[in-house]
């Protein structure tokens, strides 16, 4: 059985299986991309409210908001009958994600408001590339790595912990850096692991959407702080 993020165990002759995308395959991608698509717009429209109203604000709420949609989506089941409700459920998340971004964007904003666009045109050529090459790839070698990546995501979670009682800069920005490398190395990963559960007759576009936007938040969320230390360290020199 999957685990709550989906990561299941496969069979390592799996692995060569996957030279060509056949019919089937391209066509839940194009769903899984397509309820991508739709949840970035959905975040983008959260992080709007927070920044140009005072309906609701991210925080706290919004992150307790966010994983109990999350939790909501994961347990109900995908049986090709209830897809509207987790299409809306999926967008309840995607609402209270991009909420959650609207304190950082208001602290890039500070320093410089075109961080916020040159962060996502660069989050997104990034993971574009990456995608195209996981996909592209003959042998689905990335599958291997899965174990070393979560691995590392354990590392970092450990870290912020610990850094939240010492507060050392040093941490902070292994952290920053460590992470963003280790969510690009997660969209290798979950693109071929995608492909790969639909072979083995996963058909859940819904969840499988959910995994990559995970990674495109992530790798945002860093690259806007990196660009906010960077414009920041330039005005001090100045």
């Amino acid at each position: 059985m999957d685990n709550l993020f989906g990561k299941r165990p496969f069979s390592m002759s799996a692995l060569k299986d996957f030279s060509k995308l056949d019919k089937p395959t391209r066509h839940h991608l194009k769903n899984v991309y397509a309820c991508l698509s739709a949840s970035m717009l959905t975040a983008a429209l959260g992080s709007g409210v927070h920044l140009f109203s005072d309906i609701l604000k991210g925080g706290f709420l919004s992150f307790i908001a966010s994983l109990g949609f999350l939790i909501a989506l994961r347990v109900t089941p995908h049986d090709g009958k209830n897809q509207l409700k987790r299409m809306g459920i999926l967008m309840g998340f995607a609402f209270c994600t991009g909420l959650g971004l609207g304190p950082l964007m208001d602290f890039v904003i500070q320093i410089d408001p075109t961080i916020i666009t040159t962060a996502f045109f660069a989050t997104t050529l990034i993971f574009i590339c990456l995608t195209l090459s996981a996909l592209w790839a003959e042998q689905r070698t990335y599958l291997y790595f899965g174990g070393t990546l979560l691995s590392g995501l354990s590392l970092l979670c450990f870290l912020s912990l610990v850094n939240l009682f010492i507060g050392a800069r040093f941490i902070f920005q292994l952290e920053l850096y460590g992470g963003l490398l280790l969510f690009c190395g997660f969209v290798f990963y979950d693109t071929q692991l995608i492909v790969y559960k639909h072979k083995q007759g996963d058909k859940d576009f819904v969840w499988h959407s959910v995994e990559l936007f995970l990674d495109f938040i992530e790798i945002f969320r860093r690259i806007m702080i990196i660009l906010g230390q960077n414009k920041d360290s330039k005005k001090k020199k100045n």
